[in-house]
Formats: structure tokens, sequence, C-alpha cells
């Protein structure tokens, strides 16, 4: 079973930030050679509309067997205030809330972002986790692409 990914939108600019660039990079040769499946919400498509071209043509141009796109609805939008309630961000954040609920309800292998402050942050990932498992949802990995690609050593 191969690993689907939910990223957002920081993974996908992050392949023209020198800080992050080598990881994202490698991640999306991981989607594109069918190794993993990038999980996408409409949250994330609408963040990338005001992205520069560039960055929007890393989505475009991946095969189309290579991600999954998914909508908000009630249900995550419920799971994501549920996150606010119990501060695990504020209501300026949230749509970060929402993208783990996404994330979350489609009960992806691991949640991939380089949003250190309101997403990759232990703290917040174990708020997440508690408003999760009181409300019957299963927890959520929630890691960098540097801690999820594969790492190919050669033999010597």
């Amino acid at each position: 079973m191969k690993q689907r990914v939910y990223i957002d939108t920081s993974v996908i600019g992050g392949c023209f930030d020198h800080e992050f660039e080598e990881w994202s990079n490698k991640l999306f040769d991981e989607f594109n050679n069918g190794w993993k499946i990038a999980v996408l919400s409409d949250i994330t498509l609408d963040e990338l509309t005001n992205a520069p071209k560039r960055v929007r043509q890393i989505i475009e141009t991946m095969p189309e067997h290579t991600f999954e796109i998914f909508a908000s609805d009630n249900e995550s939008e419920e799971l994501a205030n549920k996150y606010l309630l119990d501060k695990a961000v504020t209501e300026k954040y949230y749509e970060d809330a929402l993208h783990i609920a996404i994330a979350t309800i489609q009960q992806v292998h691991v949640l991939a972002s380089w949003n250190f402050k309101h997403i990759v942050n232990l703290e917040k990932i174990k708020l997440y986790n508690a408003v999760n498992l009181k409300n019957s949802y299963p927890m959520i990995e929630i890691r960098t692409p540097r801690e999820i690609i594969n790492f190919i050593e050669n033999e010597d």
C-alpha cells in the first residue's frame, strides 16, 4: 500500500525555498515516481491561486494518478472548530486547523508541512491528537518532508 501524504502549501512552495528545496523536491520526486500519493485539499488549491506560476506548476504538472484531492465539508469544518475551541490554534489560523481536520478525516498516513508555528510543532500536535481522540478520530502523524522521504543509500 502506497503511503498517502497530505501536503499543505508550504511543502509546494518549499520546492523554491533555499532552506527546504532539497527535501520538498525529493518528496515530489517520490510522488511523481508513484512511490507515494500526494493528498491535497481545496484549501491548498485555493491558497495556490495567488502563488507564483512556478509554484502552481508543481501541482499542475503532476501525473493524475499521483495525487488525490478532497474538499472541505461540514465534518472537517466541525473538527477544525473543535481544534479552535481547545486552543490548538486561534481563529486567525483556521485554515491550518482545516488542513489538519481534512487530513485526519481522510486518514492519511502522514501530513507534511514546513509550518513549524502552527502545524509541525510538538505541543500543537499533542493538542490536535487530544481533540481527535476525544472525538473518536484517529491520531495523525505530522512531519516535515525531510522526515518522510525514503533514503536510498548506496551500498559500497
